[in-house]
């Protein structure tokens, strides 16, 4: 058995401490360099969750605006559907205000049911019926068709609706035709100014 003490054991002991030393440097170079890497991976996954979270919202934002487009166009559609059914409607009741005798009271009955029917029809759509009769003149909601001069009523005051005017969801689809008061002198005093 070798002397504790020999040369030669003091070399193999400095020999051992060097390595352990030169192991304990090697775990350190590789715990940071794997410490590096775990940051860079949490980095690179952070980065992703945020790319991910902004497309999910550019998604929703996209998918938004398709919802928002087809139901503008499903309006679009059906109020050109509606400008159509107008003359229609316009038809009926000029045809009711012509053939009130009692030969045609059957048919009256016939085709006020029809007519109560489309203008029902029409209305669970959307559509609100213009009826400015006694109510001030408005360019975007009504169409002066003819003004009568008098003192009885304010000026601008609608007093007799030619046809009737129609809104679908805030927007006029015909302008109500109208005739307008107007006090005398009204319009030139207007014109002096």
């Amino acid at each position: 058995m070798p002397d504790k003490d020999s040369p030669f054991n003091t070399e193999n002991s400095m020999q051992n401490d060097a390595a352990d030393q030169s192991d304990e440097a090697k775990l350190a170079a590789d715990s940071s360099a794997a410490d590096a890497e775990v940051a860079k991976l949490a980095s690179d996954l952070n980065e992703l969750r945020q790319t991910l979270m902004r497309r999910q919202a550019d998604f929703d934002n996209y998918r938004k605006r398709i919802e928002k487009e087809r139901a503008e166009d499903s309006k679009r559609h059906t109020a050109r559907v509606i400008e159509s059914l107008i003359p229609i409607i316009d038809g009926f009741e000029q045809a009711f205000a012509a053939h009130r005798e009692a030969e045609y009271e059957n048919y009256r009955k016939g085709f006020e049911l029809i007519y109560k029917q489309l203008v029902d029809n029409v209305t669970r759509l959307g559509v609100e019926r213009i009826d400015p009769l006694g109510k001030l003149f408005d360019p975007h909601l009504h169409q002066a068709m003819d003004r009568t001069e008098t003192v009885q009523h304010e000026d601008g005051t609608i007093l007799q609706v030619f046809q009737p005017g129609y809104f679908f969801y805030g927007r006029v689809l015909r302008p109500a035709m109208v005739r307008v008061a107007v006090h005398p002198g009204g319009a030139s005093k207007e014109a002096a100014n």
